[in-house]
């Protein structure tokens, strides 16, 4: 390859008290885009922490890292803005031409954005959706949610998707002049796949293995955050009738 397929990556995580987990995303990521940068898949990249107000040492942490080294930036939230506003931020805040959103425990290994990075050039996509081969290691109760909201989100949006919710995005930033995400809590990664699809845009996914969260807490499976998910997807049912599409933006 003579030339770098993209010239910016920027990669984001949304975080509230994550001190346990931060240093080790950042330098994972760290290094999965000097090694594309070394096979020229990408030219220069950026990492942005998301600090959702944290109440732990997340925030202090971030701005140590931003410090030692140009290529992190923070971005503080004065109030805490759930998993949605986070990721909103991240999309905002993101410079490259291509953009991934994932979680500060590294669900997946890192290196798999080597093999979703030639899916999108391959299959000339515009979003690549990562999906779980087996999540039954964060328990029977989140494996049985997963599978009724992601039959949720086929039924009111006709969507085909597995694992619609797992913290792998990889987008290309062009698609945001058409997609206005507006959910502030979890529903967010379905808004973000079904707005795409619904502008025209390619979304495709691929398997990866799952490594569940060994520290912290998770809630995405608590009754307050399961009912704002079920009004965001009322709300964008509504509107998603409204929209026509006019496909994506020329390549």
């Amino acid at each position: 390859m003579n030339q770098t397929s993209f010239a910016k990556l920027s990669v984001f995580f949304p975080m509230w008290n994550e001190q346990d987990y931060i240093e080790r995303a950042v330098e994972a990521a760290r290094e999965e885009c000097e090694a594309l940068i070394a096979e020229r898949d990408i030219a220069d990249y950026e990492i942005i922490i998301v600090n959702d107000a944290s109440t732990d040492r997340t925030g202090e942490m971030a701005d140590a890292i931003a410090a030692a080294d140009p290529r992190v930036r923070v971005v503080h939230h004065p109030e805490n803005r759930k998993l949605g506003g986070s990721i909103k931020s991240g999309f905002a805040a993101a410079t490259g031409d291509l953009v991934l959103y994932t979680d500060a425990d590294l669900p997946f290994d890192m290196h798999d954005v080597h093999k979703a990075m030639r899916l999108l050039r391959y299959y000339e996509a515009d979003v690549v959706s990562a999906y779980r081969f087996d999540r039954t290691g964060e328990g029977y109760v989140r494996t049985v949610y997963s599978f009724l909201y992601n039959m949720l989100v086929r039924v009111l949006f006709g969507v085909r998707m597995r694992d619609i919710n797992f913290a792998f995005k990889l987008c290309r930033t062009r698609i945001f002049a058409d997609v206005a995400l507006k959910s502030e809590g979890s529903f967010i990664d379905a808004e973000l796949v079904v707005r795409a699809q619904k502008h025209g845009y390619t979304v495709i996914q691929f398997g990866v293995d799952y490594f569940p969260r060994t520290r912290g807490v998770s809630t995405l499976s608590s009754p307050r955050v399961i009912l704002k998910i079920l009004n965001e997807a009322r709300v964008l049912r509504r509107e998603i009738r409204r929209i026509n599409p006019s496909g994506p933006a020329p390549r």
